[in-house]
């Protein structure tokens, strides 16, 4: 063990009263001994953590309530040990068993924080470092500029600081195409200013951990596993899919609708395994948590898991002079909450089920994991949020699920010019559909198809899988479909326009692909 490491736990065990063979200071003498950055305006008695956790059945419950939210885990870890881990709700599925603090969840997007973890693990090992150039492990990989792909490293596609656009190759997801496919694809894709833009990106990322396993000799899912998990003892968790939908408790996806959540859907997202893939439980994720509160513990050196958990991009600039800024790491949102303290945080979404939410207090030794089988309103955020409070202030010092409910509201705002609108009484008669049919290619998205079904209509098949599309008539040559994917909320509706051509149209345009405006897709 480092001496900064040994340093650094004997320190925190003082100040929590975590360790009777340690001498213990008073507070005042504690805050002397820091340097001003890590110093927070505001102290933490004795017992005031205690109290934060003896609240926080109230605050599920009055959350859990409000929100409509079915089933929820929540637990949280305190010098090294777990003091909090239960179960509320149902779980979904056959029976509708209650969950219990073993309930595995799909964790969505705080995957990307355990997978840094592995990514640390590998820079421990001095198998890659966090500055490893994607053009020397994944050569195959690039981007639309030249000069880009020379200087890109894992940790700008970590940091989503690549240039890439928000969620770029989601959509392709979504439509069925594999990993391989999509990495590849994303060179097509339009690039903001490198290192000086953030946005979002799971398949960004995603090639970033494939260069990683590349460099290891093995896949993602089975670095996951050797890296972290197997050393963690973490047994219920896993980057595969399959792996989840064999768990005999696990939660079963609740999308939202006008009557409140129902089973509609179960999200696949091994393309994104990286980024949105792994699953866990509450009991799990502790062990996880303890050890990165630990500076990594035994298994991650703390010059290599640091600048994981250092601000490295901008990932929300103010816009008000008295607004705080936020930032992100490798894979972790780093913050300072009111208090002064620094969070590390992230919060996960499936749009067809999933909400869920983790932040550690590395001063105070705290960390909360929230985990939910319900698509995102807010309430998982507002349960770790309001404990978070109370931590520090020893109060709930606003109505949080107020504040974030309708945050995410927009979430679940139906995409296309004419969704929700009637359809026109005084419509151009359609094309005939001799006109339509055929085959149409685009470089990102493939090639599509329009055929005539066995009544006489019209459907658009699209992507590997061939998903189908009911083509309508709108008004004259074009067309819509109803289309509902995670990138698609409930209600959605792209037009689908054919032009040009004499007998047979040459393009297609669909408005819900896009690509720098909507794809116009070529008659093949």
């Amino acid at each position: 063990m480092s001496q900064f490491r040994a340093s650094r736990r004997r320190f925190l065990a003082s100040a929590s009263l975590a360790s009777a063979s340690l001498v213990l200071l008073s507070a005042p003498a504690l805050a002397d001994m820091l340097p001003p950055s890590r110093t927070s305006g505001v102290p933490v008695p004795p017992g005031q953590i205690d109290e934060a956790v003896a609240a926080l059945d109230g605050i599920i419950e009055d959350i859990k309530a409000r929100s409509g939210v079915p089933g929820l885990a929540v637990a949280v870890v305190r010098g090294g040990e777990t003091i909090y881990a239960k179960g509320f709700g149902t779980r979904g599925g056959d029976g509708d068993m209650p969950v219990t603090p073993d309930t595995v969840f799909q964790l969505a997007s705080l995957s990307k924080s355990v997978g840094a973890t592995v990514v640390a693990r590998q820079v421990s090992r001095n198998v890659v470092s966090w500055d490893s150039r994607m053009q020397d492990l994944l050569p195959w990989f690039s981007l639309s500029d030249a000069a880009v792909s020379e200087r890109l490293t894992i940790g700008d596609l970590y940091s989503h600081r690549s240039g890439l656009p928000d969620h770029a190759g989601d959509d392709l997801e979504d439509l069925g195409f594999g990993r391989q496919t999509i990495l590849e694809r994303l060179r097509l894709q339009p690039l903001s200013p490198f290192r000086t833009s953030y946005a979002y990106t799971n398949f960004g990322l995603t090639a970033a951990a494939e260069a990683v396993a590349d460099a290891s000799g093995m896949t993602w899912s089975d670095l996951m596993q050797e890296a972290v998990f197997e050393p963690l003892g973490m047994t219920e968790t896993s980057a595969r899919f399959d792996d989840f939908m064999a768990r005999e408790n696990r939660a079963t996806p609740h999308a939202r609708t006008a009557d409140g959540f129902a089973a509609l859907y179960q999200r696949q997202p091994d393309a994104q395994s990286p980024a949105g893939g792994v699953s866990s439980s509450v009991n799990d994720m502790t062990k996880w948590m303890k050890m990165v509160l630990a500076d990594g513990g035994d298994l991650i050196r703390p010059e290599a898991l640091q600048p994981a958990i250092s601000p490295q991009s901008f990932s929300s600039r103010p816009h008000t002079p008295d607004e705080r800024a936020g930032f992100y790491g490798y894979g972790f949102g780093v913050g300072t909450d009111p208090s002064g303290r620094v969070i590390l945080s992230h919060s996960g979404a499936f749009l067809l089920g999933a909400a869920t939410y983790f932040a550690l207090i590395p001063s105070l030794d705290v960390g909360i994991v929230v985990l939910s089988n319900a698509a995102p309103v807010g309430a998982v955020e507002s349960i770790g949020a309001s404990f978070n409070d109370m931590v520090q202030t020893g109060g709930v010092t606003r109505d949080w699920f107020s504040g974030y409910e309708p945050m995410f509201a927009a979430f679940y705002t139906p995409i296309g010019e004419t969704a929700g609108k009637p359809f026109p009484q005084a419509a151009a008669a359609p094309p005939p559909a001799s006109y339509c049919t055929g085959r149409y290619s685009h470089p990102y998205f493939g090639t599509v198809e329009v055929r005539e079904d066995e009544t006489g209509g019209l459907v658009l098949l699209a992507g590997p899988g061939e998903e189908t599309f009911e083509l309508l008539p709108w008004d004259g040559a074009m067309m819509v479909f109803d289309i509902d994917a995670e990138n698609a909320p409930s209600g959605s509706r792209s037009a689908a326009t054919f032009s040009g051509g004499g007998d047979k149209a040459e393009t297609l345009e669909v408005e819900f692909l896009v690509l720098e405006g909507p794809a116009r897709f070529e008659r093949i």
